[in-house]
């Protein structure tokens, strides 16, 4: 039996594989040239890179070589020269509240001098300095055009002379130490004694204070335990009080004070210990306890 061939059906082997088509001819059918490749962009990318890497190279360089500095700050000082040459310059500074503070050590601080441009003068700047000051507590500065500086002083209070660890120092009225304060200078303030004295000076002496009379008599107070104070009375009386109600005892004794002249005897000790009685001791030996006048035995 043949095979018949289906019509239509070329002559051409079946078996033979057909030819690939030539790169670049059009096709036969379609009548397109097949796509073309790209080229590449390498070259472009570099012709827009190389000049911003070279002018952030070039900016770098500028900044770290202080270029930009020098030139602003010359030009800004140059500028406030201009406003010192129409009429801004420093011609007074007015200072208050100055008490302890010299004002040599004061204007040296601050590095002012006459007819240097008032706005070069850094008011903030100038505050922090006065804050090293030993006896500044706080301060405000301001620039008050054209031509005043003027300085507010908040001066620290010395309240008293702090005996500790065998030396004297000024303190105020916070229990600081005021550095660099000859404790000579202030030889009428009352003297604590003790490690923990200072913080609770400010304390005593507003009780004190309270029989006025009787404090310009207290001469020293020694802190006991960090609990009370024992007082020196014109140098060669001692007086003990509480822990607990040293003001009312206080007051009581000022009481037997001004109505017994307790003050006016042999007295070396008065113990306020106790709460209804002041207990009494001379030089030349004990006493009898004292109530105070109209309490009962």
């Amino acid at each position: 039996m043949r095979l018949s061939r289906a019509k239509g059906a070329s002559g051409a082997n079946p078996t033979a594989r057909p030819r690939p088509p030539v790169r670049g001819r059009p096709n036969a059918r379609s009548g397109r040239r097949p796509a073309a490749r790209r080229p590449r962009r390498w070259g472009r990318w570099l012709g827009y890179g190389l000049p911003v890497v070279l002018l952030l190279g070039t900016g770098g360089l500028i900044w770290h070589s202080g270029i930009l500095d020098r030139a602003a700050s010359a030009a800004g000082e140059a500028t406030l020269q201009l406003t010192g040459d129409l009429g801004l310059k420093v011609r007074d500074v007015l200072v208050e509240g100055r008490s302890h503070t010299e004002s040599d050590q004061l204007l040296g601080l601050l590095g002012v001098r006459r007819g240097m441009p008032i706005l070069a003068f850094d008011p903030g700047q100038a505050r922090e300095r006065l804050d090293q000051l030993p006896w500044v507590a706080d301060a405000e500065v301001e620039r008050r055009l054209p031509d005043t500086l003027f300085i507010r002083l908040i001066e620290k209070t010395p309240l008293a002379l702090w005996q500790h660890d065998g030396k004297i120092t000024v303190i105020d009225t916070r229990g600081d130490v005021i550095p660099g304060v000859s404790p000579g200078r202030f030889s009428k303030l009352l003297l604590v004694v003790g490690e923990d004295a200072a913080p609770h000076a400010a304390e005593l002496i507003e009780m004190l204070n309270g029989e006025p009379d009787l404090a310009g008599k207290v001469t020293a107070a020694i802190r006991v335990g960090d609990r009370r104070w024992n007082l020196r009375l014109d140098g060669n009386i001692d007086v003990r009080l509480p822990e607990d109600g040293a003001p009312a005892a206080w007051s009581r004794f000022a009481q037997m004070v001004r109505q017994e002249h307790l003050l006016d005897h042999d007295v070396a000790v008065v113990d306020l210990r106790l709460p209804d009685r002041l207990i009494v001791r001379t030089s030349r030996g004990g006493v009898p306890p004292l109530r105070a006048k109209g309490q009962e035995t």
